[in-house]
């Protein structure tokens, strides 16, 4: 694993370690994938690892990017321009993240479910169902896949 990538999961964990999540590892995984590992717009103007949108946070500002998002209804991509939430820093987006998840829970099992998960992969697998926005065609390898790979290669398991 290329040094950059290791350096953002490292800052990534201790950040998702100082927000108090329990799967802190695992969550600088997910910020990994959703970011590009850190290099992706969103991740450089925002703080934003998780692609948190709202059209105005009642606590940080938000900005304004273009997006490609999977349509099921379109069976395609569509671009758009979204409001995403611009954090001070990165352990401020993993606070926000899992106040979401805590809001969220008794809308959608798998937020819930993904709480009160025993183990890193569980609420990876869990969150992943419901926060994914892969592609159809794309699920031979889906989210939660694609997270555990990474803390795979970066683990050495």
């Amino acid at each position: 694993m290329d040094a950059y990538k290791v350096q953002f999961l490292q800052q990534a964990t201790i950040a998702a370690s100082e927000a108090e999540h329990s799967w802190p590892d695992y969550a600088a995984c997910e910020a990994a994938l959703e970011s590009g590992f850190g290099v992706s717009k969103l991740y450089i103007l925002g703080n934003n690892p998780f692609g948190m949108k709202q059209h105005q946070h009642p606590v940080y500002g938000t900005l304004s990017l273009p997006t490609r998002e999977w349509s099921p209804k379109l069976d395609k991509f569509v671009e758009i321009e979204a409001d995403w939430v611009k954090y001070p820093d990165l352990q401020s987006a993993f606070v926000d993240r899992m106040n979401t998840l805590r809001r969220l829970a008794s809308e959608y099992i798998h937020y819930k479910n993904a709480l009160m998960a025993s183990s890193g992969p569980a609420f990876i697998t869990e969150v992943s169902l419901t926060w994914s926005t892969d592609v159809p065609s794309d699920k031979s390898i889906g989210r939660a896949q694609k997270v555990l790979n990474i803390h795979k290669e970066w683990k050495g398991e």
